[in-house]
């Protein structure tokens, strides 16, 4: 009987250790604790302990706030409307105020969808669990955007070199298209952004572009797409702008879920998303864009995180050189937004 019990006892030990091991995070990568990536997706698991998956009962959803989205309430509304139906579930769309507002809404819990912006995507994976599955695109797959520098028509800029000295708005620190990017590629054309030129946030791109207009900024690095959109609202004048840099194109946004997201309400609401097809008008305002499509963060986004990694290179050799002495000037403002 003692015998037994032993074996009992010995069985149960070597089961708890089992499910402990399981339970383990062997592999965080960029993640932040408590964030794992075990299956190596290089985005967070689902979490192991049934207790810490949800069901929303009011679902809570949001998008990045890279421009005035004013213009695009009743859209917002048809979309959270249609979530609402298809879930069976009350929806909430709040609004936050920044990237930086979003990301930590939904790393407290306080957000279960979200649409992040390009560069804001990656930080949203890496400090909040957001687990991205879709973005913007018709039936040939995902509507692409990049950046671009545009400067007055009636300036003398021509090329970002002649930005030298100048003053130009960027959007917030983690925007791609509106900052990390500029980072990462101007460099390699001879010019460094708060080293050769003031930077200045601006907190949104629509902000930047009509600053130029008004003369408040020289230049401006923001999303090929946001200044399309305001020439197609009527909102700017094309004929008002130069456009003097333009990268490769890239995923503009991306749509996510929190992490924590229990495996048969993520489907139903992955679904329902994929199932929705954007109103005539919408899709006039999305350049074309008519449905959400399915991406995968792993490829879809391997650019743009290049794009971050060179982006944080220079802001290493940034501090560097502030650590060795040189504390003047803009490159040392930088370093003190950077930080």
């Amino acid at each position: 009987m003692n015998r037994l019990r032993f074996i009992v006892a010995i069985i149960a030990i070597f089961f708890n250790m089992l499910v402990a091991f399981s339970a383990e995070c062997h592999h965080r990568g960029m993640l932040e604790e408590p964030y794992c990536d075990n299956d190596y997706d290089l985005i967070a698991d689902l979490p192991t302990d049934p207790k810490q998956m949800i069901t929303p009962q009011t679902l809570i959803v949001s998008f990045s706030p890279f421009e005035d989205l004013s213009p695009y309430s009743k859209y917002i509304t048809r979309f959270t409307d249609h979530l609402a139906t298809c879930l069976d579930s009350k929806v909430i769309y709040y609004q936050m105020q920044s990237n930086e507002a979003e990301i930590e809404a939904m790393r407290a819990g306080r957000l279960h969808v979200a649409g992040f912006s390009s560069g804001s995507t990656v930080a949203a994976v890496n400090r909040a669990g957001a687990v991205p599955f879709a973005a913007k695109g018709n039936e040939q797959g995902i509507a692409y955007s990049g950046l671009i520098v545009i400067a007055r028509s009636d300036s003398p800029y021509q090329k970002i070199t002649d930005l030298k000295g100048k003053r130009v708005a960027h959007t917030d620190a983690v925007s791609n298209s509106g900052h990390l990017g500029a980072l990462a590629l101007f460099p390699q054309e001879g010019i460094i952004p708060g080293v050769d030129y003031e930077v200045i946030f601006s907190g949104k791109h629509d902000l930047s572009i009509v600053g130029v207009k008004s003369g408040d900024y020289d230049a401006a690095v923001i999303s090929a797409e946001v200044y399309e959109r305001m020439i197609g609202q009527q909102r700017i004048k094309e004929g008002e702008f130069r456009i003097i840099y333009q990268s490769e194109p890239f995923p503009a946004a991306a749509i996510t879920y929190s992490h924590k997201l229990a495996p048969e309400f993520r489907e139903k609401l992955q679904q329902c998303i994929f199932d929705y097809r954007f109103s005539g008008s919408m899709q006039h305002e999305l350049l074309g864009a008519d449905r959400f499509v399915p991406i995968n963060y792993q490829k879809d986004w391997a650019y743009i995180r290049m794009l971050l990694e060179e982006a944080n290179q220079i802001r290493q050799e940034i501090f560097q050189n502030v650590a060795a002495g040189n504390k003047n000037g803009w490159g040392a403002r930088l370093y003190t937004w950077l930080r």
